[in-house]
């Protein structure tokens, strides 16, 4: 029998790829036909920034597959300038048996594909599908594999690289089947975006000023807790010791240790006296102690809610130190803050990692019960309320560098070297002093030396790059920082991660993920997508132009009437497939689940990708394994539905599609007779 090659559902691939690989001016010999003893995942791809014919500057990563949108007048790497540039994809693919595929691209631009040193598929087209290769046979195992790009002179700059073969229709070129071999170069071009995330994460641009925020990457916008009203929201002591030293009860934390010396402690405190004399509203009241059963409700909600992917579980001895430990929240905020914090996190911190899951009062109020039952009590410890301390502790505000970050209607006295000062041989002082000794002046960020040598490989750089903002980077890094994939492809109702970007329609990708959409796709399940507002926009872009999309769906057609009453019956049980058994059409539920539910099919048009939602029809278990949804139509693309358009499955798919396209104002399908 023959072996299928299944589209895989690979868990956190993509956040091997942008942090691994960059390098400049590296010239890659074409592969052999075997791969290394332990290829990794994805492809060598070298952009190349091109005035005429002539290469002014290149960039080298490892990306998943051949997919890429870059939009007229944009960079197509943070390390390249916006113009015209090419791209070469170069490692493996493999085959599980020897076989013929055919290969053709969604393209803008000029395209040239070599397998095994042969040309395989050689187009330039403008912004069209390309005509299908001639048959490519595909050794057992690995194959060298090496596609060109030029981007084209008008226009946006794209290519998607699809495969077939007579099991299978086209689609993207499954993500198992490329890898590449290492190389040394790798390692040097890896540290040069690690340290660009650092630079980022750390927000160094809030004190070395850099690139105005409106003209850089959106995270020179990066905000940190307001001070506004935080004597209301946090405990003076927990605040003290924070300060004091941030790493010590966080080992993830970003903020640095501000004071220094033998006052170390006394100014911490001192600091701490002010913000906590900041008040905003009235001190909430002591709330009664949470019986057994609202905290026993509280822990079953933190099961449903998923919350162990970032944080370690309350109450037991787990302590992953990449995740947030709630041993602190009682010492951390005052009487009735956390209920408070739960229902809107990002109140005071746009930027927040904590999303918004749309709590109710009650539902927040029993989640703090169990979050509390098992955390350290706080020491009562009261706040210094003389005048003088809480002077002091305004001034160390005001000099120290903590209004770079928080926000507080006072001026912020810290001043040091903006970034265009610091020459590389400063990167060797202040924060990444290799010893901290005798710079009291400087913020102490605790670096590991691979993190210092990061930073002064970026800064060797022209740092232009934090002035060009590429979608995909942005959100590889935003979804690393958020450990979305944490959730997708591990628990039940999440879509693998590294399906979102071809799966679903930006517009609505961006809503859903803001918390904008007022329905849940999948109700039966009891875990929500909580929203991460801040972060929607460029989550939603970046996810699409990853996978080779643009940025905006492209409008389509008019409806086609005709098609919608084909589409209508092809969908009821009335001499079509049925589909409403399993999935509801608008107000109309579904009328005979078998084994699970089906999305609501008034949904569909507004979510899914259009080339999407043809190749799940056409066969759901390619894209899903494990789906429970029938497979109707042949490899031939024959449906056996013959008496519309003549048994063709994709003008039957197409018709549905049309139908489904009206939305909530969907008729319910034909009733059956």
């Amino acid at each position: 029998m023959r072996k299928r090659l299944c589209q895989p559902h690979q868990k956190g691939l993509r956040t091997a790829f942008f942090l691994a690989v960059a390098v400049a001016s590296v010239v890659f010999n074409l592969p052999t036909a075997h791969a290394a003893d332990k290829p990794e995942p994805g492809l060598v791809v070298t952009f190349a920034a091109l005035a005429g014919d002539t290469v002014k500057a290149t960039d080298v990563t490892v990306l998943p597959n051949v997919w890429l949108y870059v939009p007229v007048g944009k960079p197509p790497t943070p390390f390249l300038p916006a113009g015209k540039f090419s791209v070469e994809w170069a490692g493996f693919v493999s085959s599980e048996i020897r076989d013929n595929y055919t290969f053709q691209a969604e393209l803008n631009g000029t395209l040239k594909l070599e397998i095994n040193g042969a040309a395989a598929l050689d187009v330039s087209v403008k912004a069209t599908n390309t005509a299908p290769s001639k048959p490519v046979r595909l050794n057992k195992g690995t194959n060298a594999f090496r596609l060109h790009y030029t981007s084209p002179a008008e226009g946006d700059a794209f290519v998607r690289l699809l495969w077939s073969s007579r099991e299978f229709g086209p689609e993207p070129v499954a993500l198992n089947a490329l890898t590449h071999d290492t190389v040394p170069e790798l390692q040097k071009a890896g540290q040069l975006r690690f340290g660009r995330a650092l630079f980022v994460e750390f927000r160094c641009a809030k004190c070395h000023a850099g690139p105005a925020p409106d003209a850089g990457i959106p995270e020179l916008t990066v905000d940190a807790p307001a001070f506004e009203g935080l004597g209301s929201r946090r405990n003076y002591h927990w605040m003290a010791r924070w300060i004091a030293d941030p790493k010590s009860m966080r080992s993830t934390a970003r903020m640095p240790k501000l004071v220094h010396g033998p006052k170390a402690k006394d100014d911490a405190e001192a600091i701490a006296a002010f913000l906590a004399s900041l008040k905003s509203d009235p001190a909430p009241k002591d709330a009664k102690e949470a019986g057994a059963e609202q905290i026993e409700a509280g822990r079953k909600l933190f099961e449903t809610l998923h919350c162990i992917a970032c944080h370690n579980t309350p109450g037991t001895t787990e302590n992953d130190p990449q995740k947030v430990s709630f041993n602190h929240v009682r010492e951390k905020f005052a009487p009735g803050g956390l209920v408070k914090f739960l229902l809107k996190p990002e109140e005071d911190y746009a930027w927040i990692q904590m999303p918004n899951f749309k709590l109710t009062v009650d539902e927040a109020a029993r989640l703090a019960a169990f979050l509390e039952s098992a955390a350290d009590k706080p020491e009562d410890v009261s706040a210094p309320t003389a005048v003088a301390v809480v002077e002091r502790g305004k001034k160390l505000a005001q000099t120290t560098g903590c209004l770079n970050c928080h926000t507080l209607k006072i001026e912020s006295q810290f001043k040091t070297k903006s970034l265009a000062d610091l020459t590389p041989d400063k990167w060797r002082q202040g924060c990444l002093a290799e010893n901290a000794d005798g710079q009291a002046k400087a913020p102490q960020f605790n670096f590991a030396s691979s993190e210092r040598e990061a930073l002064r490989a970026f800064a060797a750089t022209d740092r232009a790059s934090l002035a060009r903002h590429v979608p995909a980077e942005f959100a590889e890094r935003q979804s690393r920082i958020l450990r979305c994939a944490e959730c997708h492809g591990k628990f039940e109702g999440f879509p693998p991660f590294e399906a979102i970007g071809g799966k679903l329609k930006p517009e609505w990708m961006k809503a859903f993920i803001g918390g904008e959409v007022a329905y849940k796709p999948r109700p039966w399940i009891e875990a929500r997508m909580p929203a991460f507002s801040r972060y929607a926009e460029g989550l939603a872009i970046g996810l699409t132009e990853e996978n080779g999309l643009p940025p905006r769906t492209p409008a389509e057609p008019s409806i086609d009437m005709e098609a919608v009453k084909t589409g209508r019956k092809l969908v009821s049980a009335n001499g079509g497939f049925f589909c409403a058994s399993c999935h509801a059409v608008g107000s109309m539920a579904a009328m005979q689940v078998f084994e699970s539910n089906g999305i609501n099919l008034a949904y569909t048009g507004a979510r899914l990708q259009k080339e999407h939602y043809h190749r799940w029809v056409r066969n759901p278990l390619r894209l899903d394994p494990a789906s429970k949804m029938p497979v109707y139509f042949d490899a031939e693309g024959r449906s056996p539905l013959t008496d519309y358009f003549n048994g063709d499955a994709e003008k039957q798919i197409e018709a549905i599609w049309q139908y489904i396209r009206l939305g909530d104002k969907m008729p319910p399908p034909v009733e059956p007779q």
